[in-house]
């Protein structure tokens, strides 16, 4: 029990250390600062911040040292690249979705086994029915949800895309690819395709704004691929859609994709793979507890995604397990 509460706690240090933002400051400062300087440039209390910064000592995410009586801080290595927003490896919108979103649904977790739907209306007050009307419910949220997607492919995306060889395909369509943090991943490692993403108009608007860092080698394009036509391509990605949505849906889509697609091209799915015996991984499991208060859907083990595949007429089914949080399934026409 003690164990998990030391867990509990550390989680909580660094949504808080995050939100305030003390590793950008401490990463800024280029020297160790004090608990009061740190207090005074934040807005925060003296005593409060001396403490939150003495447990990411313990938790070893900061170091600390004596001068005078003074104990002076300054962040790890670890900090630096993860924590820190302004670092091209930072996982920080991450963090903050997890901590303003994704912690406040699982206070609801009970209502949800119970019930055995998402919980946006008890949490936020929004209809459980259209899952990404309470994923983007205000400009806000749009943005901590694309950071969330952004900071997701930082850790994943390159395992992902050269999960398999995809070079053959000239042509590819990142669907519902959000701030395109996938789909640059895949044009870093094969810049003779050409890279598209389409997700919801006001999605591309805000990554445009937001996330596009001045790269044309992707390009955006707005639709609604349940919806909406889809464009021809080589190949189609479906990264974090399938356990989004219930399964004639998800059917519905990937015939969507199969009639679209020509002779040879296919269809890559990234998901989170659980295990057939369902005792593990347990990061998937505890995916599949989030879509359960969050969206309509839930995890799968592959033979789920081979055999939806078949049913939408793709054949060839090749399953790749990348040893991160997510894997890949290739399908081809």
């Amino acid at each position: 029990m003690g164990c998990f509460l030391l867990f509990c706690a550390a989680l909580q240090v660094i949504f808080s250390a995050c939100e305030l933002g003390v590793f950008d400051l401490l990463l800024q400062s280029q020297k160790p600062v004090s608990a009061a300087e740190v207090a005074q440039n934040l807005g925060t209390s003296g005593d409060g911040m001396e403490r939150l910064l003495d447990v990411l000592v313990g938790i070893e995410i900061l170091e600390v040292e004596h001068t005078e009586g003074t104990a002076y801080y300054s962040s790890t290595d670890v900090a630096n690249l993860y924590l820190a927003k302004s670092s091209p490896k930072s996982l920080h919108d991450m963090i903050i979705y997890q901590s303003q979103t994704i912690y406040p649904l699982w206070n609801t977790m009970v209502d949800a086994v119970r019930e055995g739907k998402n919980q946006n209306e008890k949490t936020f007050g929004l209809s459980s029915e259209d899952i990404f009307s309470a994923i983007y419910r205000s400009d806000e949220e749009m943005l901590k949800f694309m950071g969330l997607m952004n900071s997701t492919w930082v850790i994943d995306g390159h395992d992902v895309v050269t999960a398999f060889d995809l070079s053959g395909f000239k042509s590819v369509l990142d669907l519902g690819g959000c701030s395109g943090g996938l789909a640059r991943e895949l044009a870093k490692v094969y810049p003779a395709s050409a890279v598209t993403v389409l997700d919801l108009p006001n999605v591309v608007q805000v990554a445009k704004r937001h996330f596009s860092e001045g790269d044309a080698a992707v390009h955006f394009q707005e639709g609604d691929f349940f919806d909406g036509d889809i464009p021809a391509a080589d190949l189609y990605i479906l990264a974090r859609i399938i356990h989004d949505w219930k399964e004639d849906k998800c059917l519905q889509l990937l015939k969507k994709n199969h009639s679209c697609c020509p002779p040879g091209g296919g269809v890559l799915l990234v998901e989170s793979l659980l295990f057939e015996n369902r005792r593990g991984p347990i990061m998937a499991q505890i995916f599949s507890l989030n879509m359960l208060v969050q969206t309509e859907g839930k995890e799968h083990p592959p033979s789920y995604y081979m055999q939806l595949l078949n049913r939408a007429g793709f054949q060839e089914v090749q399953v790749c397990r990348t040893g991160k949080s997510y894997d890949a399934i290739l399908a081809v026409k």
